[in-house]
């Protein structure tokens, strides 16, 4: 004996089939969310200050000098210019 009443309808295959894809989209976005947090490097959450991109224009003089590239005349110069804010201005005429 066939009964013919347990059968999902055309909606039944249309609610399943829209509740795989939900399913496979839900399980995908969060592989791709831990992935995400396990590969970030340590040490990168939220800071308070603005992002820090490399030395500084003191530093980078420093390290010139110390390499024996400018005098301590050009340094103590250089380093002047940097702390009054002198020096040309790109852009202005």
């Amino acid at each position: 004996m066939l009964w013919y009443g347990h059968d999902p309808s055309g909606w039944g295959w249309f609610v399943m089939s829209v509740g795989m894809i939900f399913f496979w989209a839900l399980l995908i976005l969060f592989g791709v969310l831990l992935f995400r947090a396990l590969s970030r490097p340590a040490g990168t959450g939220t800071t308070t200050g603005p992002p820090h991109h490399g030395p500084t224009a003191e530093q980078l003089l420093a390290e010139r000098f110390a390499r024996g590239e400018i005098d301590e005349d050009e340094y103590r110069r250089c380093l002047t210019v940097l702390h009054t804010g002198g020096g040309p201005r790109l852009g202005k005429n």
